[in-house]
């Protein structure tokens, strides 16, 4: 509306002639667009989102790894890139625009203190990103690929399922090209929309040979990146973009890592098991002091931490005792990864079961952008999972 008034009020003073509309008439019927514009553009304009589907919650300070500084996630993947390259003179860091820093600066300041051979820059081709990351393991090196979205990592895909994931078993563990790691942000954002919003961790985890890691805040992320680019497995190590700058913790300075296949108990709970990763798992923490306040149930919230290989023990523990388990995760609910983890607790804790297994994902749609906030498992769609098992 309002460009219309602009484009009739220039066409009046510009002597521009619109048939069947005088000079007059444009005027005056710019004018009055002018003012109506006000009232629809106050209809009309989108009202911009200012509140996160979530809220992080920061861990405890550590204590055992030495001093920390304050650091959100992506500096705290630059901090274990930065003691990597430090320490291991083989390491080198690849992929599109990582020489000065990548999209989400995860890279900032490493080519001008490690050299233009050790990060670099590669064409825009993920297969040819994964296929150079294979190649300079096999030969000892510790090769760090970045993909620039988890949504873009399908080129790859051949090499990692086909090529790194059976060097080793294909070579009767003659060869192998362990020292691969390929990072990846991943998961929703917020305006991500088809593209640049997808949570393909599920498509890996059918597939022997590789490791799958998604870490839940920066103290994780540090600690379990490290412990990928220790692993002499090829592994894949997933970051929540969404938590880039939103998450905010006390960082350890000095290199430390966490166990890989290790489930992470946050709060221990007597009533419904909560599982969940990456960003998720803090909507499952509030869910959990929802779930407590309102209806009197106490959760036990497990951050599953690796997806494969995961930690089956922790998690039927916890479901043996507490007799309910909701699972929650971003990408589509039919084969999503939680299907394998629901039918894994079914045949393990059968007998324990309280009420059925509840999936609270996202829809079986691709990621939407302006209906994002209605596709994404909030609290909400959580908490209401809770009740149904509840009162089962």
């Amino acid at each position: 509306m309002a460009a219309v008034a602009r484009f009739l009020i220039r066409g009046a003073n510009s002597k521009l002639s619109v048939p069947g509309i005088g000079a007059g008439a444009q005027s005056s019927y710019g004018a009055t667009l002018l003012k109506l514009s006000a009232t629809c553009n106050a209809c009309t304009k989108p009202q911009r989102r200012h509140v996160a589907h979530f809220t992080f919650q920061p861990d405890p300070v550590p204590s055992q790894y030495g001093p920390t500084q304050k650091m959100n996630l992506f500096q705290s993947v630059t901090s274990a890139l930065d003691n990597t390259l430090a320490s291991d003179p083989t390491a080198v860091i690849f992929g599109e625009d990582v020489a000065f820093g990548g999209v989400f600066r995860c890279t900032v300041g490493l080519r001008d203190k490690y050299g233009k051979d050790r990060v670099f820059n590669t064409p825009l081709c993920e297969q040819g990103i994964v296929g150079f990351g294979i190649g300079v393991a096999v030969t000892g090196a510790t090769a760090i690929a970045e993909i620039q979205f988890a949504d873009y990592i399908f080129p790859a895909f051949d090499q990692i399922v086909n090529e790194a994931a059976k060097y080793r078993y294909r070579s009767g563990n003659l060869f192998d090209c362990g020292k691969l790691t390929i990072r990846a942000p991943w998961g929703c954002v917020g305006h991500g929309s088809l593209y640049h919003s997808q949570s393909p961790e599920a498509f890996f985890a059918h597939c022997p040979g590789i490791k799958v890691v998604i870490p839940r805040g920066p103290v994780q992320a540090k600690g379990l990146l490290l412990s990928c680019i220790a692993d002499m497995n090829p592994c894949i190590f997933f970051e929540p973009k969404i938590l880039y700058r939103a998450a905010v913790e006390q960082v350890p300075v000095e290199a430390y890592t966490i166990p890989l296949s290790q489930a992470d108990v946050l709060q221990e709970g007597s009533d419904v098991t909560l599982v969940a990763w990456g960003t998720q798992v803090h909507v499952m923490r509030e869910v959990a002091s929802m779930a407590q306040e309102k209806l009197g149930v106490s959760c036990e919230v497990i951050d599953l931490q690796t997806i494969l290989p995961w930690d089956i023990d922790t998690v039927c523990k916890s479901v043996a005792k507490t007799g309910r388990l909701l699972i929650s995760h971003e990408a589509p609910v039919t084969g999503g990864f939680a299907s394998e983890i629901s039918s894994t607790v079914q045949e393990e804790c059968f007998l324990n079961l309280e009420a059925p297994i509840r999936r609270v994902c996202g829809y079986d749609t691709p990621f939407p952008h302006i209906f994002e906030p209605f596709y994404i498992p909030d609290k909400w769609k959580c908490f209401e999972a809770i009740k149904r098992m509840i009162n089962y």
